[in-house]
């Protein structure tokens, strides 16, 4: 199964990698950004419990 997934993500050309990953690098941005700016605050802490846990530093 492995082999398949290889030789599959080696027929993408370079502009479909990068257009791939554009829209992951755009769709964390907008996660990132809804929930740092969310008025909840539990899902706020949530996700500010979540770096630290991680050890992403975020202040």
């Amino acid at each position: 199964m492995n082999t398949i997934t290889a030789s599959a993500a080696s027929t993408l050309t370079l502009s479909q990698r990068l257009i791939a990953g554009g829209l992951a690098l755009m769709l964390g941005f907008l996660l990132v950004g809804t929930v740092g700016f969310a008025s909840d605050m539990r899902i706020h802490n949530g996700a500010h419990d979540t770096r630290h846990s991680l050890g992403f530093p975020c202040h």
